[in-house]
């Protein structure tokens, strides 16, 4: 389990450092594919609960310090997700195009409203997505068509991001 929470919270680094660097200058609409959030919910729902939260929690601290957000917030925001895409473990199938597509449109959903949620409890102090705006639905769509992908390829990862009893 430890192995592949490390090489899950690796490869969420490694995304992050893309997003924040190459794939921001091709953002459009001020989005970009949340990559790191896709391996965090491959990772959980191959891997189970206890995979996913902490991987969400290591790899939302990396995130914590290469965005402009308060300390803590991804780290919480992918811990919950993390834990909400372990509890789907088993639940389905994993085929290649419409359950990755599902579980990444519905990861940027849970993300959006529980960034919403803490933007209410703390008076505005946490940044979320106006959901009037196209932001956060160009984001969604273009996570959702990437999971395929994605997907695909951390399949090729499997003995990485798998734990050794699962394998």
């Amino acid at each position: 389990m430890v192995r592949s929470i490390i090489w899950a919270v690796v490869f969420v680094i490694i995304a992050g450092i893309l997003q924040s660097t190459l794939l921001a200058r091709l953002a459009l609409y001020h989005a970009v594919p949340d990559l790191a959030l896709g391996i965090l919910v491959y990772s959980a729902y191959t891997n189970g609960v206890m995979t996913g939260q902490l991987a969400g929690f290591c790899s939302g601290l990396f995130l914590d310090f290469l965005s402009a957000a308060p300390l803590g917030l991804n780290a919480l925001v992918r811990t919950v997700v993390g834990a909400a895409g372990g509890l789907m473990r088993g639940s389905f199938f994993l085929d290649a195009i419409f359950l990755p597509m599902a579980l990444c449109a519905g990861a940027t959903l849970f993300k959006a409203l529980l960034l919403g949620l803490l933007h209410l409890l703390f008076s505005g102090t946490v940044p979320s997505y106006r959901f009037s705006e196209p932001t956060l639905w160009v984001e969604l769509l273009l996570n959702t068509a990437a999971a395929p992908l994605l997907f695909f390829l951390l399949k090729r990862f499997n003995p990485l991001l798998q734990s050794r009893r699962e394998s």
